[in-house]
């Protein structure tokens, strides 16, 4: 689907974010009229997804059509409470990482080939974070991303099933350590982020100058040992802790 045609008209309000905590943000406000048409799904709720910011910035268009790799995503509704019916403060609620697509680019050309965008419309997909074009329509917050930003398809509701694209990896964390070596237990604040795990599942690998596929240098069942500060944290539906991210980002592989 190459467009999503506009059907109707309503109110469109679009507005800057802070990008990252520390740096100045603009504040321009613009109000569009536009409304966009896709197919319906049913809806699905993915636990852990979210992140803190997203850019957003736009001008008046007639209808939402993604150009090149770039896709429209329709992103998950922001929880308003917590499990336990706690209503959250608008500060304290993250934006969402997780999505369903609604409209894709043609593609891209690498050396002489021309290639798809390798998501489907009606796809859930997992993004990274601090990424993409915020733009709300009808109420509804939508995204347009780069292809690359899409870190895997989900194609079940728990985490451990994603499917990663291109050269991203989805890893299981190691547990970490409740208590020290004297025995002591451990509060979470203390507790040191492990740089460590197993690799789940892997993308077919990134692309070449001339558009074919390099395999990637680690498999499913290695447990590798990894950049502390890389990656997606995700959370799987039975409370384990899940890492995305790019097998560049992998500095070993350990037996």
């Amino acid at each position: 689907m190459a467009a999503t045609q506009l059907t109707s008209t309503s109110s469109l309000t679009i507005k800057n974010l802070p990008l990252f905590k520390g740096l100045r943000s603009s504040s321009g406000i613009s109000k569009i009229n536009v409304s966009v048409a896709y197919p319906s799904s049913t809806s699905r709720s993915f636990r852990g997804l979210a992140v803190n910011a997203a850019s957003v910035t736009s001008n008046k268009y007639t209808s939402v059509k993604p150009l090149g790799d770039r896709v429209l995503v329709k992103t998950k509704i922001i929880e308003e409470k917590t499990t336990s019916g706690i209503f959250l403060p608008t500060g304290a609620q993250k934006k969402p990482q997780s999505g369903e697509v609604v409209a894709i680019g043609s593609g891209k050309k690498v050396g002489d080939k021309n290639l798809p965008v390798a998501v489907k419309t009606g796809a859930e997909v997992v993004y990274s974070k601090y990424t993409g074009t915020e733009i709300e329509v009808e109420g509804l917050s939508h995204l347009i991303l780069k292809e690359d930003d899409i870190i895997g398809i989900l194609e079940t509701d728990d985490v451990k099933d994603l499917k990663p694209l291109n050269d991203r990896l989805l890893i299981k964390v190691a547990e970490v350590e409740n208590k020290t070596a004297g025995g002591l237990l451990l509060a979470e604040s203390t507790k040191e982020k492990p740089s460590f795990g197993t690799v789940v599942a892997t993308g077919p690998g990134s692309l070449d100058e001339e558009g074919n596929r390099t395999p990637l240098p680690v498999s499913p069942g290695n447990t590798v040992l990894y950049s502390k500060y890389a990656g997606n944290d995700l959370q799987g539906a039975d409370g384990s802790d899940y890492i995305a991210l790019r097998a560049s980002d992998v500095m070993a592989v350990l037996s």
